[in-house]
């Protein structure tokens, strides 16, 4: 038997929370850069960035939408519905969360921190900006293997592998994006780890939510599926965009997303 049968044979639940494990663990290598190196030069950055974005959107469309049209149309509802209502949901649930939660954009200053007031530092502010992208991703991923319960195909556990690998490479840069800022600041190596592992914490936990509410409640998996594309297309478009955008490499933003959403999908697609 080889290692994949065995992972099949697991509960969905342990299989979103070693997924989620394994993009927390890709965050946290992207943040250990700061062991070897002081800095990334801004162009690179603005490059991953526009990268992660194109992942998440290939994801969005692939991994999560069209399998949640694809269930819908066994349903009684017009095969639309269900999608577009978990798409919406998802995208309002991150507009609230950013509205009440406080964080702060990738270089930017202080007195720009969104959300309410706070005495937070710098660095906190930071980590909670891109745990916020990362909760969305965790939901993906558990959706992902919850989706997969009994008389389903080993296929369905081999697509959300696939879906966990791409938000795992993705992850990488993120933990880049927040360790190597704070080090450029001062801070020591151990503190800028520290952070930027901490920033992707919650994907494990959102992966076992994500995986055990839709394995409790079947029906629930159309809008799982969207509700999670939803949360990481608005990532996408309120954060990570701008944010590629930010130091005027636009042009190099936009090649580097669209070369991640093409690698996303043909890992979707020729794998999943």
């Amino acid at each position: 038997m080889d290692l994949l049968e065995r992972f099949e044979q697991w509960h969905p639940v342990l299989q979103a929370l070693t997924a989620g494990l394994f993009t927390w663990g890709l965050t946290a290598a992207g943040a250990s850069l700061v062991f070897f190196t002081r800095s990334v030069h801004r162009r690179l950055l603005d490059s991953m960035l526009g990268f992660s974005g194109g992942v998440m959107l290939a994801a969005s469309n692939w991994s999560l939408l069209v399998p949640a049209i694809e269930i819908s149309e066994q349903g009684s509802l017009p095969s639309w519905v269900p999608p577009a209502i978990g798409f919406l949901c998802g995208g309002a649930a991150l507009w609230a969360m950013d509205k009440s939660l406080p964080h702060l954009h990738l270089g930017g200053l202080l007195e720009e921190a969104e959300g309410p007031k706070t005495t937070w530092s710098r660095a906190i502010l930071l980590v909670s900006a891109i745990t916020l992208h990362n909760i969305p991703e965790g939901l993906a991923v558990g959706v992902a293997f919850g989706g997969v319960i009994g008389g389903e195909s080993g296929a369905g556990v081999t697509a959300a592998l696939v879906l966990a690998l791409g938000i795992g490479i993705q992850n990488f840069p993120e933990g880049v994006a927040v360790a190597m800022p704070l080090r450029g600041e001062g801070v020591s190596r151990r503190r800028c780890f520290w952070y930027g592992q901490l920033s992707a914490v919650v994907e494990p936990v959102a992966a076992v939510v994500g995986a055990a509410a839709v394995f409790a409640m079947a029906p629930l998996l159309p809008y799982a599926l969207s509700f999670a594309a939803g949360a990481m297309v608005y990532v996408v478009v309120e954060e990570l965009i701008p944010e590629s955008h930010r130091e005027g490499n636009v042009d190099l933003a936009t090649v580097s997303l669209m070369l991640g959403f093409a690698v996303m999908m043909v890992l979707d697609v020729a794998l999943g």
